[in-house]
């Protein structure tokens, strides 16, 4: 089912602006109708803001007065509010409390993943080419003191993403032909034992 944006705050602005019951808002926003007249009487999000949904492009004014006129009648959320923006990608923010553990991290998937590039640990943690390669060479101002710890439990990337980068990088070694590099040796010919 298809809800509005900020579910909560439009639906104060229709409590507000419009004489639907509180059924047809509640299934338009995806509320128990209970919280819609607890919105109504003032003890459920109190401080909200209302969101006009007609100025969001969420609902038009005509289907409102459809629904105002008919009060069996459901509200139809518009094609164009189904479609949630993508957060485009770039440079992510770490904040300041976490960026003391991004050392930690990136010696963490050198240690455990060292098929990934540079370019892939620098987009996992959020840091530069020259700390990856300062911290691979042990030439950090701060090597004595940096242990590796996953990142994914410091919090500055998601599993998620951490398994696409890895499968990632061993797609492109199979590409290139190269081994991976924490699989096992190959195992030797050995010669046929000869019966004596």
């Amino acid at each position: 089912m298809d809800l509005p944006l900020m579910p909560k705050a439009t639906a104060v602005w229709l409590i507000d602006n419009t004489a639907l019951n509180f059924r047809q808002i509640a299934e338009f926003c995806g509320l128990h109708p209970l919280e819609v007249q607890g919105i109504a009487d003032g003890e459920v999000a109190q401080g909200i803001v209302g969101l006009d949904p007609v100025a969001n492009n969420q609902l038009t004014q005509a289907e409102i007065e459809r629904c105002e006129k008919a009060p069996s009648a459901t509200l139809k959320l518009l094609k164009t509010a189904e479609k949630m923006p993508t957060r485009r990608k770039g440079p992510r923010y770490t904040p300041v409390s976490r960026r003391q553990d991004r050392p930690d991290a990136i010696a963490w998937l050198l240690r455990y993943h060292p098929e990934l590039s540079d370019g892939q640990i620098g987009k996992l943690v959020g840091t530069t080419k020259p700390t990856i390669s300062a911290i691979r060479d042990r030439t950090h101002w701060n090597m004595a003191n940096i242990r590796p710890v996953d990142p994914v439990s410091l919090g500055l990337c998601k599993q998620i993403d951490l398994d696409e980068a890895v499968k990632k990088a061993a797609r492109r070694l199979e590409l290139r032909g190269e081994p991976h590099p924490n699989a096992p040796p190959p195992v030797p010919d050995l010669p046929p034992d000869d019966p004596v």
